[in-house]
């Protein structure tokens, strides 16, 4: 059963990350809020699973890994459960939409950001604890504590001031591409995991 979940994990991670570029590609916003909530899900149990298998003296680091799933889930269910129901569904004054509107960056874009910067550390302490016992899980190990890197930008950049512009609708294709670059990054990891646990199972 722990393999089975963990398995399932894995194959929901790198089933979201391919629908949420595809909703990307189609520009259809609405579709992306939707996998998103279902990313973490499928994180939190890729790396529950590992956590089971890691060695004692490596349990540490698996263990701070899930304290940060749990955060970047809990703020990627905040921001995007805000967006598909009042940003969506209701009447909001100017000043609540820059706040809230996801597409405007504000408060909640922020979160988004701190969100998936906790992931970025998630992955990297994740990484830590896996014991590498052949190539592709070598690939496995290093996409994990490499994706750790998104965290300084994720932290840093929302306090330089870069995305004020998104408040007035300033939107170009520049962020799209750098979300499709993280997909084209983290689609691996959900298949490298999937085929660790197949083979565990096993």
């Amino acid at each position: 059963m722990n393999t089975l979940v963990a398995k399932i994990g894995a194959a929901t991670v790198a089933v979201t990350v391919f629908l949420f570029a595809v909703c990307l590609i189609a520009r259809f916003p609405f579709g992306s809020y939707v996998v998103c909530m279902f990313l973490p899900i499928g994180y939190i149990m890729t790396a529950a699973g590992f956590r089971r298998e890691c060695s004692e003296e490596r349990r540490a680091a698996a263990d701070v890994g899930m304290v940060f799933a749990a955060i970047y889930a809990g703020l990627i269910f905040l921001v995007y459960f805000a967006q598909t129901t009042s940003v969506r569904l209701e009447e909001l004054s100017e000043q609540a939409v820059r706040i809230l509107d996801y597409r405007r960056g504000g408060l909640l874009f922020y979160y988004d950001l701190l969100g998936y910067g906790m992931m970025a550390l998630s992955t990297f302490y994740i990484g830590l604890s896996f014991q590498a016992e052949n190539k592709a899980d070598k690939w496995l190990k290093v996409l994990l504590m490499l994706h750790g890197i998104f965290f300084i930008g994720c932290f840093v950049m929302p306090m330089t001031g870069v995305f004020t512009g998104m408040a007035d609708g300033e939107t170009g294709n520049g962020g799209t591409v750098a979300l499709l670059f993280w997909c084209a990054y983290f689609f691996p990891v959900g298949v490298l995991a999937y085929r660790h646990f197949g083979k565990t199972a096993k």
